[in-house]
């Protein structure tokens, strides 16, 4: 087991926003159980974090309640407990509404819904019974604000609804000393968006770029250590 008190699980942790949390954290002092569906995948964050027994990949799927019980249960198996969640896994897909296949609704639901929801409660059952603890949702700045030449129904909705269960679980479990806050980024340089087309995006901004990771890992973190 680590010598590190605090320990964080991000959902989504291989690649991009996710990973970029994970170098935050681990930073931080915490450790981190990272979770995506290839441990292949996780293994590479593993050696590009090389934080040693500090980080655990945990891989599956976090759509499937199994999933992510075996997630907490392995955190608190290997850490002793978890302080914060941090709800980053998600599919985003910018097509018109009338083209998503059936598949592709069922896929979006379970990464982008199912997966806060049951990583949701595995938290809240956790840490309000710890009677202290953390959960931050990654949303999108799109899901508060639909833009016309973005047609991305799917993840408005879905982001949006997260926007306001946010509200909804914030407010039962505030009693319990465990507090609920979403996080909602406009277009992040990740590699979801190749280098080349980053000008073109950042446009759309009014700061005239588009987000770095370490901003959100930033506003993520400013939430946790907030009284």
């Amino acid at each position: 087991m680590s010598k590190s008190e605090k320990t964080v699980v991000i959902t989504g942790a291989s690649s991009g926003i996710g990973l970029g949390l994970a170098e935050a954290f681990l930073r931080e002092g915490y450790n981190v159980v990272g979770t995506a569906r290839s441990q292949a995948r996780l293994q590479a964050a593993a050696d590009q974090l090389q934080a040693g027994e500090r980080f655990l990949g945990v891989a599956g799927d976090v759509g499937v309640p199994e999933s992510a019980r075996a997630v907490f249960e392995q955190a608190i198996a290997g850490y002793g407990h978890v302080d914060v969640l941090v709800n980053n896994a998600g599919i985003f897909a910018v097509k018109p509404f009338v083209d998503f296949t059936p598949e592709e609704v069922d896929e979006q639901i379970a990464t982008n819904l199912k997966g806060v929801l049951y990583m949701s409660q595995q938290a809240a059952r956790h840490m309000g019974e710890r009677g202290q603890g953390r959960i931050i949702n990654i949303t999108a700045a799109l899901a508060l604000q639909p833009q016309a030449g973005v047609p991305a129904l799917m993840a408005v909705a879905l982001k949006g609804g997260i926007n306001q269960a946010t509200r909804a679980l914030a407010l039962e479990l505030a009693p319990k000393g465990v507090t609920v806050n979403a996080v909602a980024p406009g277009v992040t340089a990740t590699p979801m968006h190749p280098a080349d087309t980053h000008a073109a995006l950042g446009s759309m901004h009014p700061l005239g770029r588009i987000a770095r990771i370490d901003e959100i890992a930033a506003a993520v973190q400013y939430l946790v250590n907030a009284d």
